[in-house]
């Protein structure tokens, strides 16, 4: 099979299994958020133990610790992916999986307005239109709710400020996560001690197939960054951009045909906005690298003659 298309079909399967997260989380809605999450970091730790094991990549491991310029944004991603985490967690089985959705569907555009004010990078006017659209749907939903969709704009700024993390570490996908879950490894530990003492776990109360649920989060965890990172070096950055919009999609329909939640005339009204800025923002970014393509091509060919 061609590399091209091995990383379309990584790419594809790691975005599948991120959209169908709902219905796993679901199997697991007799216990709470933050100790589903406890559970999450450290048998998620385990697995990346495992792999940086099998793999030999403690010597990538180490030189990220040994370089506090790449150190401390894991740290602090370490922190953004737990809220991101907990968050989701809560949300699903809390009956906001639709909400999870616009949260995915708005961190493509959030991200790019981290690169305005982080990065200095400048906008195209229809990115900014895109993003202007965007900010009236959430507007909107907010005024439908009667209160901001905390969901979606906890989920869109952890994860935005997670990717803005990672990009400043610059560390492979193995390596960085072992490093996160290190890090908050202690506080999950510490939360299920804490629960056990006070009679408040919940995990073994419900037989040996609900624990073994739990126990595979961590791999569940693993599984999809290790294919994302796959194709990630397969792919163009293009692609994986179009990938991107899989689990979104995939957690949209979960909440609205599976799980039934409600969608009034403002709730669509609010993601088709969303829908429509994020068609405007991906057809701009695929005419510029079509155009920027052909202009490497010009000058490539006008230097050989």
């Amino acid at each position: 099979m061609p590399e091209q298309r091995q990383g379309f079909t990584y790419g594809f399967a790691a975005y599948l299994i991120w959209g169908l997260f709902p219905l796993y989380w679901k199997l697991l809605d007799q216990s709470g958020a933050l100790e589903l999450l406890a559970h999450r970091v450290l048998w998620s730790l385990v697995t990346i133990v495992i792999l940086v094991a099998v793999l030999r990549k403690f010597t990538g491991v180490k030189a990220l610790l040994a370089e506090p310029r790449r150190r401390w944004p894991l740290i602090a991603a370490a922190f953004l992916i737990s809220a991101n985490w907990g968050t989701y967690i809560w949300a699903v089985n809390n009956g906001h999986v639709v909400e999870t959705s616009l949260g995915y569907f708005i961190t493509p555009l959030f991200t790019v307005l981290l690169g305005v004010f982080v990065l200095k990078e400048r906008l195209r006017p229809v990115q900014w239109t895109a993003l202007g659209i965007a900010f009236v749907a959430v507007a909107g939903l907010t005024v439908e709710n009667g209160r901001p969709p905390w969901v979606a704009i906890i989920l869109t700024f952890s994860f935005g400020f997670y990717g803005l993390a990672k990009k400043k570490a610059g560390a492979g996908a193995i390596e960085g996560m072992a490093i996160e879950s290190g890090t908050v490894v202690p506080f999950a530990i510490a939360g299920i001690i804490a629960l056990g003492l006070h009679g408040d776990t919940t995990v073994t109360h419900h037989g040996t197939a609900y624990l073994v649920l739990v126990l595979l989060t961590g791999p569940i965890t693993a599984v999809p960054l290790l294919l994302f990172g796959a194709a990630a070096t397969r792919v163009s950055m293009t692609t994986l951009g179009l990938l991107n919009y899989i689990a979104p999609i995939m957690q949209f329909v979960c909440g609205l045909v599976i799980f039934h939640e409600r969608m009034t005339p403002m709730r669509w009204l609010g993601f088709g906005l969303v829908w429509v800025a994020l068609a405007l923002f991906t057809f701009d970014s695929m005419h510029t690298r079509r155009r920027n393509v052909a202009l490497e091509r010009t000058a490539v060919t006008a230097s050989a003659v």
